[in-house]
């Protein structure tokens, strides 16, 4: 007996239209309780008033997925349109019966075809029609609503809704229609069948190919009832709720998984709405299970789960052999990537070191690593010259022809060159082999760049052997047997590094990168840099990011151009991040992968932002944080919610600022989300520092740089460091600042962001004195002219015009606020303006606020929604629904509305915004 439950898809771009079910929820309940539960009833405020009381503790808490099967949600509200169906006709509830199993879980669309080939009269429908149940249309039957369509199918007898399936089956023959006739196949058989549970996993292949998770869900979901094994039972079930997972179906997804033992579906559950530290542990396990026998709990990590289409190439990078550095015995450097300019290898990268070349160790290929993906079938020979390598070892395909300094040839692929504590050191070691702590004076390599850890057990570094003439390696390939694509596996490497980065404890990212050279995985570049840049390697960083934030091209992998924007945020390419990041919401559009597109918004937003896009970047947020709401990923709405605390402190509303980011911290402590705690933080700080509250905004920020990680962030401490400067220096306390400084230059003089330059050189100049400091800020705003930070221009224009009136130089210290001035109000940010306006006062220039042409802008984006949904009728309970926020917020945003439009009235307001558009 088939029972269909699945919810129907999310849609990927706006909430829905109803917002009248927000009378009936329970306002104690999380917001993203609130709007899943709406979601997982249809939206219909009967059955989400019967299902609160039903809830258990830990449902009510967002710990535990809620209920999917009808009877679990709102069984008195089924029971009662049973009872209406069951009044019906005999022949009217065969044709709703019908209608039902052509419409769910699967749109089939195919219920006129089968009432023709059956020879069925329609005409009964009328019965249907008369007692409100359903209408008919030139496309089929419609339902009054989900609810009546479920009650129509389940009042049906278990063989008629077989016969009804076979029937259905028999008219989908037109191309494309393979998935759907096989579903209906599967749900017309009596029993476990071999034959119909291949037949249905190849129908849902080729569904997720074509990005219809959904589907696959149902078809594989179907497959699991049919199979005999149970072993292929739970193999089914995982890959099903992976694909729940993929088309936003959380709930259904998690209540999947539960029934398996899967560390990559649990990893990635966790990552997204559980302790992102629990996260790492379960996705570098699963990782590593991939290593030793390419399964995952019971299946392929192909099998089980992947974000990847079928058939979809993974750029992830090949490791390269490159030159020896002039004079020293230290190999350059190799990783995952592209290839630094020049370098002859498309495709690969380089990255700024490996580890050391030293004598005294065997020599020989120390380790080898599998090879990238598109290399697979082919593994690189090495064929040294006479008392070299030892001949047959191998190194990772599409390597590079090198020339070599002495000593051993040494793996150069992506190994960390300082081990976390505890970590071990890469086992294709040769046993009591030396692992070099630091190279040799002269020899071209930083300290830090080398493992500091040896092996238990292992000799000391012995001293380097005097330099000898280049050798000259020749590598050949050899046909070498297919091993499984590491796609899925690259991908769950990709989430633990995710998982890192959201609870800000990058020294992870050293241990994910000694598991992926252990298992022979070549990682984005993306995990490469961070661990650099955390170690303070920063030009090797640098290299490692470039080559990650070069692959944003069009139509890539979501996942990998979420990293890719990431890299490009950290290298201040805010141009590139905002590509890489809307290119990534597209491409997850594109293949049904719903749940990843609020993740692209959480990046996108801080290039917006920076570049002064609020508006628009506001209303994006906004939006985002509905739909992870919507699908679950509470960890990504908690990120927003602080992203939208940070851009109403730009917009100077700071109740909204207090109250988003006191939900954003709350939350974040309490799941080791040291990334939006960290924002949220710099989010009060900025409030202050704009608010002329420059010893609180330095505070702030002074315990931010204290935060460890799960509380802060060691990149928002980086970036915070220009606006920590201002505070500190206008406050009066610079010992700190100076040093947060030199490490601020170190960073942007290696990365060569005119953005950064120009934070730096502003930096530089207020914490010069007097005259000298003009030269500073002229520096950073030719700087300024060549990057994309165009609110932060304004920010330096501003603290120059204050430097020049104090100078007494009045005619360019007015042009400079002039110009600032006008920046700040076409960015909407009135709380810099009135600084400006200030600044200009003290001239004896006093200037009134602009008034802006139309309503809407003179609106925040924020006031701007919530004025629009006021004047369609809604009421501010149901607007806080819709938002995600109190009603005690609206009521202030509405104040605030009526304030600056100078209005007393939502007849007012109706009149004044239709004006405004008709305009």
């Amino acid at each position: 007996m088939l029972t269909p439950v699945n919810p129907t898809s999310l849609d990927r771009t706006s909430p829905p239209s109803r917002i009248d079910t927000g009378r009936t929820l329970d306002p104690e309940l999380p917001e993203g309780v609130r709007i899943r539960l709406l979601r997982v009833v249809y939206g219909d405020p009967r059955a989400a008033a019967e299902l609160i009381p039903r809830l258990t503790p830990r449902q009510a808490a967002g710990l535990d997925p809620l209920p999917t099967e009808p009877a679990s949600l709102a069984p008195e509200l089924l029971s009662r349109h049973r009872g209406e169906i069951r009044s019906l006709p005999d022949n009217t509830r065969l044709l709703l019966l019908l209608a039902a199993a052509d419409q769910y879980p699967v749109a089939t669309h195919a219920f006129l075809r089968a009432a023709a080939a059956a020879r069925l009269d329609t005409r009964p429908l009328e019965a249907a029609e008369t007692a409100g149940v359903a209408h008919t249309t030139a496309g089929g039957v419609v339902f009054r609503d989900a609810w009546t369509r479920i009650a129509a199918y389940e009042t049906g007898s278990p063989a008629d809704r077989r016969d009804v399936h076979r029937l259905l089956a028999r008219v989908l023959r037109a191309e494309g229609e393979t998935p759907r006739r096989s579903w209906h196949r599967g749900a017309g058989a009596l029993g476990p069948s071999v034959r119909l549970t291949a037949e249905l996993r190849t129908a849902a292949q080729r569904a997720r190919s074509t990005g219809e998770h959904a589907l696959a869900c149902a078809l594989v979901e179907r497959a699991a009832a049919l199979a005999a094994d149970p072993r292929e039972q739970s193999r089914l079930l995982n890959r099903a709720a992976a694909d729940a997972w993929q088309s936003g179906e959380t709930d259904r997804a998690r209540g999947l998984a539960a029934t398996t033992d899967s560390d990559a579906l649990n990893g990635v559950f966790a990552l997204r709405s559980g302790n992102a530290a629990e996260a790492f542990d379960a996705l570098l396990n699963a990782v590593g299970r991939w290593g030793v026998g390419g399964t995952v709990a019971g299946g392929r990590v192909g099998e089980t789960f992947g974000a990847v289409a079928p058939g979809a190439a993974v750029p992830t990078g090949t490791a390269v052999l490159g030159t020896t550095v002039p004079g020293s015995g230290v190999r350059g450097s190799a990783t995952a990537g592209t290839a630094a300019p020049g370098s002859g290898a498309p495709g690969s990268a380089v990255p700024p070191t490996a580890a050391p070349e030293s004598a005294g160790t065997p020599a020989g290929v120390r380790g080898t690593a599998a090879p990238g993906i598109a290399e697979l079938g082919s593994a690189a020979q090495v064929t040294p010259e006479p008392g070299s390598a030892a001949p047959g070892s191998t190194v990772p395909p599409a390597a590079v022809h090198r020339t070599t300094a002495p000593g051993p040839v040494v793996h150069a692929s992506a190994v960390p060159r300082s081990a976390a504590p505890g970590s071990a050191v890469p086992e294709t070691a040769a046993p009591g082999s030396a692992v070099p702590e630091t190279a040799g004076p002269g020899s071209g390599a930083r300290g830090t760049d080398v493992l500091a850890t040896a092996a238990p057990g292992s000799a000391a570094p012995p001293p380097a052997a005097p330099p000898s003439p280049p050798r000259t390696t020749r590598i050949t390939t050899t046909p070498r047997t297919p091993a499984p694509a590491p796609d899925h596996a690259v991908h769950l490497l990709a989430r633990a590094t995710e998982a890192a980065v959201y609870t800000g404890d990058l020294r992870r990212c050293r241990e994910a990168a000694a598991v992926a050279f252990r298992v022979g995985i070549v990682p984005h570049g993306t995990l490469g840099g961070l661990a650099a840049a955390f170690e303070g390697r920063y030009e090797d960083a640098r290299d490692l990011l470039k080559a990650a934030a070069g692959r944003c091209g069009p139509g890539g992998d979501p996942t990998l151009l979420i990293h890719a924007g990431i890299a490009a945020l950290m290298l201040g390419d805010h141009t590139r991040a905002t590509t890489a990041t809307v290119r990534a919401a597209a491409s997850a559009r594109a293949r049904g992968a719903t749940v990843i597109v609020a993740q692209a918004m959480e990046f996108r937003a801080y290039a917006e932002f920076w570049t002064g896009h609020s508006r628009a970047a506001e209303t994006a947020a906004a939006d985002a944080l509905w739909q992870a709401h919507a699908t679950g990923q509470d960890n990504g709405a908690c990120h927003l919610q602080a992203a939208l605390a940070m851009f109403a402190a730009l917009t100077g509303d700071g109740d909204v600022c207090r109250e988003r980011a006191a939900a954003a911290r709350s939350f974040a402590l309490g799941r080791g989300l040291g990334l939006p705690a960290a924002l949220a933080q710099w989010a009060l700080a900025y409030l202050d520092l704009s608010s002329g509250r420059f010893a609180a905004a330095a505070a702030r920020l002074r315990a931010l740089a204290g935060f460890g990680p799960g509380h802060g962030h060691r990149a928002i401490r980086h970036l915070a460091t220009p606006h920590y400067v201002e505070a500190a220096a206008r406050s009066g306390d610079t010992r700190i600042a100076r040093a947060a400084h030199a490490d601020y230059d170190r960073w942007a003089r290696a990365v060569r962001s005119p953005d950064d330059l120009a934070l730096s050189a502003r930096c530089r100049a207020l914490l010069a004195p007097g005259a000298e400091a003009v030269e500073h800020y002229r520096h950073a705003l030719d700087l300024h002219a060549r990057g994309t930070r165009d609110f932060e221009r304004a920010r330096t224009e501003l603290l120059l015009g204050g430097t020049l009136r104090r100078l007494r130089r009045r005619t360019e210290a007015r042009d400079r606020l002039h110009t600032s001035l006008e920046a700040f109000e076409s960015f909407g940010a009135p709380h810099c303006a009135a600084q400006a306006r200030a600044e200009l006062r003290a001239l004896g220039t006093p200037v009134a606020a602009t008034t802006l042409p139309t309503p809407a802008a003179r609106l925040t984006a924020q006031q701007l929604m919530v004025a629009r949904m006021a004047a369609d009728g809604a009421t501010n309970r149901e607007i806080a629904v819709r938002l995600a926020l109190s009603p005690r917020t609206i009521d202030h945003h509405l104040r605030g509305v009526f304030s600056r439009l100078g209005i007393r009235s939502r007849i007012e307001l109706v009149r004044l915004l239709a004006e405004g558009e008709a305009s």
